[in-house]
This record gives C-alpha cells, structure tokens and sequence, in this order.
C-alpha cells in the first residue's frame, strides 16, 4: 500500500495550494485518508483526515485554512491549503488513517515552503 502526494510548491505567506494524492493499486475509497507532515526536526502530525463517509477532521492549527475532499471517481484526495503561514513548511504526505494500516509504508510526500 502505498499512496502519492503531489502539488506542493514554494508560495508565499497567505496563498494557497492544492495538494493531490493518488494510489495505483487500490481504491481509496474503501479507506479513511489522512493527510499528514513533517516539518525539520518534528514529529510527523496528522493534519486532515476524510473517512469513507466524507466525513472531516482537522488539526486545531489548520482548521478554517485547510478543507480535504475526496474524488472517488478519479480516486484521488486533495488539501486545499489557504492563508498559508510559515509554520505550514513541512513535507506533506497522504496515508491511510490510522497509518499503521499501511504497515510502515509512506510514499516520497510533497515539500511545502511557505515564504513570509
């Protein structure tokens, strides 16, 4: 299991940016999506999770910024990213939720650098 982040960039302090994630081999929407980052010397968090029903959830410090929506047709979900700060510069990554789901197994991610 294996899941591809896409779509991140250097944008400066209030843009926005809109993040896919795509899998090859399964159907995401048998899955609850979380997308999680890691920014330079901390913890990997979970910042936006949609389960099978489309129902959301966000971390404290992205909620009202960030909006993560499901496309089971193209079987792809996004991160719409808004008024973005510089304590959003992390790598971005897509996984399952809980990510123990995918056994240790996270794919390359997406750099996101947010310059104030």
């Amino acid at each position: 299991v294996q899941l591809q982040a896409s779509g991140g960039g250097l944008v400066q302090a209030g843009g926005s940016l809109r993040l896919s994630c795509s899998a090859s081999d399964f159907r995401l929407e048998h899955f609850g999506i979380g997308w999680y980052r890691q920014a330079p010397g901390k913890e990997r968090e979970l910042v936006a999770a949609i389960t099978t029903a489309g129902t959301t959830n966000y971390a404290d410090s992205v909620k009202g910024r960030f909006s993560i929506s499901r496309d089971n047709a193209k079987n792809m979900v996004f991160l719409q990213m808004n008024s973005l700060i510089s304590e959003d510069t992390a790598i971005y990554y897509c996984n399952l939720v809980p990510s123990s789901l995918s056994r240790g197994v996270w794919g390359q991610g997406t750099q996101v650098t947010v310059s104030s």
